[in-house]
C-alpha cells in the first residue's frame, strides 16, 4: 500500500525549477547545446522543422506580466529540449509590440483594440510564412488575443490551398465576449468570438475573410469559467464545448478523442491553442487568470501526447504564462513539458 499522502504525490510529480526565473537566466549557452546535442532518441517521433515566434503582447487583459511569458518559456529551455527531441529548431524572436505606457486604451468596452489588432497582423503574416517556407508554427504568447493572429495566419495558408482548418482552444474560458457583453473591456477575452465572425469585427477581418473557421471545426476543452453573455454567444455559435465536468466524468481520453474527430472532421488538421490557465493553478500558479478546478499535471500531459498520436497538428501556441506572479518558473517549465509531449515526447 502506498502511504503518500495526495498532496505529496503531487510534490513528488511536479518538477519545480529550483533556480527559479531570474536564477535560470544564468543558463549558459553551452549546457543548452549540450542539452540539444544528447545521444537519446525518440524512434517514433517525426522530426519537423519548428519556427518558434514570440508576441509579447499583454495589452489584452489588465493584470500586467504575460509580455514576460515568451522569455520564461525560452529560458525553461524550450529550443534545446526540442531539439534534443530530434526536431530542427529555429528561433524567430520576438514580434515588435506596443506597450500601456506607449498608448492610450482607447475605447472603454475594447481597451487597446486598434493596437492588438495590428500585433494580430502582422503575427499573422509570419505564421503564414512560415508554413509556406514548410515550418511549424510555434508561437508563445503573450495573453489570448494573440491567438487571432496565430489562426488568422494558419487559415489564410490553407484557405489558399482550399482546405479548412480545425481548431482545439483549450482553455479555462471560452473567450466569447463581445466589445458590447464584456464587462471588463479586455479583449483578451474575446479572441475566439472574433475569430468566428463576431465582434469586434476588425479583429476578425485579417486577410477579409471570417469566420476563421467553420463552428463544427471548433472544439473548446476544460472550460469552466464562462460569462453569462459568452453563454448565449456559445449556443448561437456552434461551436463545440468540453467543460471539465465532462472531463471529469468521462476522463480526458475519451474527451480529447472525440475532440479531435470533430476538429479534424474534413480539414486539413488543426491549430492547438493552449491557455495555461487550463491547469489547475496548484500545478500551474504563474497565469493570467487563474482559476480554481482544472486539469491535473497528469491530465494535461495526457491531453498533449493524444494529440501527437494523431499527427494531426499545424500549429502550436501557449499563451497566459506570466512569471511575475509564477513560483520559481514552474509554469514555465510546465508549459515546456506540453510542448515536448504535443511534439511526441512520450514515457517509453
Amino acid at each position: 500500500m502506498n502511504s503518500q499522502t495526495p498532496s505529496g504525490r503531487k510534490n513528488k510529480r511536479r518538477k519545480s525549477n529550483e533556480k527559479g526565473f531570474l536564477g535560470a537566466l544564468c543558463v549558459s549557452a553551452v549546457n543548452r547545446k549540450r542539452m540539444a546535442q544528447r545521444s537519446t532518441t525518440y524512434s517514433t517521433i517525426t522530426p519537423r522543422h519548428i519556427r518558434v515566434i514570440g508576441v509579447p503582447l499583454d495589452l489584452g487583459q489588465s493584470r500586467r506580466g504575460v509580455d514576460m511569458g515568451p522569455s520564461a518559456v525560452r529560458v525553461a529551455g524550450l529550443d534545446a529540449r526540442l531539439q534534443a527531441l530530434g526536431h530542427i529548431v529555429e528561433d524567430a524572436g520576438n514580434i515588435a509590440v506596443a506597450i500601456p505606457e506607449q498608448k492610450k486604451e482607447g475605447a472603454a468596452h475594447a481597451k487597446y483594440l486598434k493596437e492588438i489588432t495590428a500585433t494580430c497582423t502582422k503575427s499573422a503574416d509570419l505564421v503564414l510564412k512560415t508554413l509556406e517556407a514548410g515550418k511549424v508554427p510555434l508561437v508563445l504568447g503573450g495573453d489570448h488575443s494573440v491567438a487571432v493572429g496565430t489562426v488568422s495566419g494558419v487559415a489564410e495558408f490553407y484557405r489558399r490551398k482550399n482546405q479548412k482548418i480545425g481548431l482545439l482552444w483549450i482553455d479555462a474560458h471560452t473567450d466569447m465576449n463581445t466589445p458590447d457583453s464584456s464587462p471588463s473591456g479586455n479583449v483578451h477575452g474575446m479572441p475566439l468570438a472574433a475569430l468566428m465572425g463576431l465582434p469586434p469585427l476588425e479583429l476578425g477581418k485579417i486577410y477579409d475573410f471570417s469566420p476563421k473557421v467553420q463552428p463544427e471545426n471548433c472544439v473548446l476543452v476544460g472550460i469552466r469559467d464562462v460569462d453569462n453573455f459568452e453563454k448565449e454567444h456559445i449556443r448561437k455559435s456552434g461551436v463545440e464545448v468540453f467543460t471539465m465536468r465532462d472531463i471529469d466524468e468521462r476522463g480526458m481520453r475519451a474527451v480529447m478523442e472525440e475532440a479531435l474527430r470533430m476538429a479534424g472532421h474534413g480539414t486539413a488538421g488543426y491549430h492547438v491553442s493552449l491557455d495555461m490557465d487550463w491547469i489547475d493553478p496548484e500545478d500551474a500558479p504563474g497565469v493570467g487568470t487563474p482559476v480554481w478546478g482544472g486539469a491535473t499535471y497528469r491530465e494535461a500531459h495526457l491531453a498533449m501526447e493524444i494529440i501527437a498520436d494523431h499527427r494531426r497538428m499545424t500549429s502550436f501556441e501557449i499563451v497566459e504564462v506570466n512569471p511575475v506572479i509564477d513560483q520559481r518558473n514552474q509554469t514555465a517549465e510546465l508549459a515546456v513539458e506540453l510542448a515536448l509531449s504535443a511534439f511526441g515526447k512520450k514515457i517509453l
